[in-house]
């Protein structure tokens, strides 16, 4: 994916996730907050969990943009917010 279809597609990310409530945020960060998606502690849950959204989002590898693309719109339409 080129740099611009990247930055695109992690403001749109940005933007989607700003619709959703926090808690659904918070399984958005624990899903790609970090590279290592193995069972984590409870002290590392709660450092995935204050990493601003953002941040998450711009730390993301390119190749899990698309899906998770996919993942924010299905959460959109499921719980009925219009963007």
């Amino acid at each position: 994916m080129n740099d611009q279809l990247q930055s695109f597609a992690r403001e749109e990310l940005k933007k989607g996730l700003a619709l959703l409530p926090e808690s659904w945020q918070d399984k958005f960060k624990l899903m790609y907050g970090r590279e290592d998606t193995k069972l984590r502690s409870e002290e590392d849950i709660r450092e995935i969990k204050a990493i601003p959204i953002n941040e998450v989002v711009d730390s993301m590898s390119e190749d899990k943009l698309d899906w998770a693309m996919q993942q924010v719109n299905n959460s959109i339409k499921k719980i009925g917010i219009k963007p």
